[in-house]
């Protein structure tokens, strides 16, 4: 019983959701019910606990709600002064072919995002994006979630290796670095895939003609761009540890891109455009407004996110100014909500898009016309979030029983060592992807699951560093089909109910990163 209590927050979401095929709305709310329900009648949880956890997860609802918001908000600014049609004018001029551009704008702006921001900011920014070039919302919601994948190993300036890993036995610049650096060895496999991975998908699952050849004749296009990410990623955390990866290696990555696009090399003849929506048509009138004007509120949105993560004086600002989380809930200590408004990346978007009225000569109408637009899309996906992040809320704080048992997270993970062990690199990234689609967190997957991780280990008498490079790997793989970024992604197309439908095109590539990740590893374990 206590397993499937324990497992009980996989299984539910993935029947109401995936099999069942029902709206987050109505299968995040069944599963949280019986998550709640095996709190407390198997893992022992007290009404004081369950009531702390719901009404914290119903506040960190609220903070993802705002991010959502910010990215909403400033797209639908940027529809409203123009600068849209200019920047989906520049991407034309790069490549009309659509398998490109969600390379270029999912995969590698995405990471920039995610470099920046992370949060699940970069599928919030990227998918409406992909939406006004034209990308069916479905194509656009499933392929910003699979593109933010490689780089969330990274996250925000390293946040996923420093906090994931900060208790962990000898935790320290030297280890964080190490790790980094095995993540990118092992990305050499297997981010070098993600853009070619990214296109399959798109094309056999929203193209017209279901055959492999529309992905298989952009393969040598997508493995240099893949390889450009990787090599420079591997070269940045050799250089100057996990903080700046995800960042330089984007930039890096996007000047290839581009540069290789425009001068049509390894690009096929024949442009692909089976994705595109039906009552779409682009903007023929070209626009008087400067490249760099259309896109200067998004390198405004990266600059606030990196000045605010890394000088000092002005994170101190941004994170005491206006601190609206909720420690202690219902005074039980432990159970916080952490919500820092300036710091948060919906506050920096929202900046963005008032920003841009001025920027771009508009009027300020454009901003509140978008605010109005932008309230009544995040409507549908609160009745989603606010269970989702109940259960996850739930789940994490069931080591706070009367039953003397460890947390429900621990419990898989120990079941999960006691049963692979011999075969435990194979079994390590699933673990990661596992706390991730759960927790919505790849920092918390890591937090969760690293000691065990490293227990298991030394245990088996493989590279403690490695097998922990796994776990951040496997968590960024996880962040594909985290259900609160699922949510959140459909959001901000205007498609929520439609939640199970992506995990379905989202799951595949996820497992696939994770095989991946453990035949990556056995390499790197023979060689070390």
């Amino acid at each position: 019983m206590q397993l499937l209590a324990a497992f009980s927050a996989i299984i539910a979401p993935f029947i109401f959701l995936v099999l069942l095929r029902m709206p987050a709305k109505r299968g995040m709310l069944y599963s949280a019910v019986i998550v709640i329900l095996f709190a407390f009648t198997v893992w022992g949880l007290n009404i004081d606990i369950l009531s702390a956890s719901i009404l914290q997860g119903s506040h960190r609802a609220i903070t993802i709600l705002f991010i959502l918001f910010g990215a909403i908000v400033l797209l639908n600014t940027l529809k409203n002064t123009g600068a849209v049609d200019r920047i989906n004018e520049g991407f034309r001029n790069i490549s009309p072919d659509m398998r490109v551009q969600v390379v270029i704008v999912a995969f590698l702006f995405g990471s920039l995002i995610e470099g920046a921001a992370g949060f699940g900011t970069p599928a919030a920014v990227t998918g409406p994006l992909l939406v006004a070039l034209g990308f069916t919302p479905l194509a656009a919601a499933a392929t910003a979630l699979i593109a933010d994948s490689t780089a969330v190993s990274f996250g925000a300036v390293g946040t996923p290796i420093i906090v994931g890993l900060s208790n962990i036995e000898g935790a320290g610049i030297e280890l964080f670095k190490d790790v980094g650096i095995l993540i990118t060895l092992m990305d050499l496999l297997v981010g070098t895939l993600i853009p070619f991975i990214l296109v399959l998908v798109l094309t056999i699952a929203f193209g017209k003609k279901k055959g492999l050849s529309s992905a298989f004749s952009l393969l040598p296009w997508t493995l240099l761009v893949g390889a450009s990410y990787t090599l420079s990623a591997a070269l940045y955390a050799w250089l100057f540890g996990p903080e700046f990866v995800s960042i330089l290696a984007s930039i890096t990555a996007m000047a290839i891109a581009t540069l290789t696009a425009k001068k049509n090399i390894f690009i096929p003849k024949v442009v692909w455009q089976d994705a595109l929506a039906k009552d779409f048509k682009a903007e023929e009138k070209k626009s008087d407004m400067s490249l760099v004007s259309a896109w200067s509120p998004y390198f405004i949105v990266v600059v606030l996110l990196l000045l605010t993560r890394i000088v000092t004086p002005i994170k101190q600002f941004a994170q005491n100014t206006i601190d609206l989380g909720w420690n202690n809930v219902l005074g039980i200590e432990g159970i916080n909500s952490a919500w820092q408004v300036l710091y948060s990346p919906g506050a920096v978007l929202v900046l963005a898009a008032v920003i841009s009225v001025f920027t771009q000569r508009s009027t300020f109408s454009s901003f509140t016309k978008a605010s109005k637009e932008s309230l009544n899309s995040v409507k549908g996906a609160a009745l989603a979030l606010i269970p989702t992040l109940a259960l996850v809320q739930v789940f994490s704080n069931s080591g706070m029983n009367t039953s003397d048992l460890v947390s429900m997270p621990e419990y898989i993970a120990l079941s999960m060592a006691s049963t692979f062990g011999g075969v435990w690199p194979f079994v390590a990234p699933y673990l990661g992807i596992l706390g991730a689609f759960i927790t919505g967190s790849a920092t918390v997957s890591t937090l969760t699951f690293a000691p065990i991780q490293y227990s298991v280990a030394i245990e088996t008498g493989l590279n403690t560093n490695l097998i922990l490079a796994q776990q951040v790997a496997g968590a960024a793989a996880g962040n594909m089909i985290c259900v609160h970024n699922v949510v959140a992604a459909l959001a901000v197309v205007g498609l929520v109910g439609k939640e199970g439908e992506v995990i379905r095109k989202t799951l595949a590539p996820a497992l696939i990163y994770g095989l991946l990740v453990g035949i990556a590893a056995t390499v790197l374990f023979l060689a070390l």
